[in-house]
């Protein structure tokens, strides 16, 4: 079985950074697609940012590009999202998500089958 576990979020004035790490356990990772998303209140669950976990077909929402970097430490099974630049629209529970096959679907939810239970990020202006 399959488990993410997200951590590091928390609250954060406009500009600054922080990094959010998934903890994956339960398969090989190898191949999978490594995916965040997030949700702010009222909106629908957007993509962030997608990897596979050899590190390749790298891929990141137009409104985090250039400030968000996703990123993995394959001795610890654990994927990164680095947030630099951080604005109050980046606020959001993001989540962690996960799947056995990469495919051209990343950017929609419903492409992932493993998700984490996701951690708050506050961004004040």
């Amino acid at each position: 079985q399959v488990q993410l576990v997200e951590s590091g979020g928390g609250l954060v004035q406009a500009g600054g950074s922080l990094r959010l790490s998934c903890a994956a356990s339960g398969r090989t990772f190898s191949s999978y697609a490594m995916g965040w998303f997030r949700q702010a209140p009222g909106k629908e669950r957007e993509f962030v940012a997608v990897m596979r976990w050899s590190g390749s077909n790298t891929y990141y929402a137009d409104s985090v590009k250039g400030r968000f970097t996703i990123s993995r430490d394959n001795a610890k099974n654990t994927v990164y999202l680095q947030m630099n630049s951080l604005k109050p629209e980046d606020t959001a529970v993001y989540y962690c998500a996960a799947d056995s096959a990469y495919s051209g679907s990343y950017y929609y939810t419903w492409a992932y089958k493993y998700w984490g239970q996701g951690t708050q990020v506050t961004v004040s202006s």
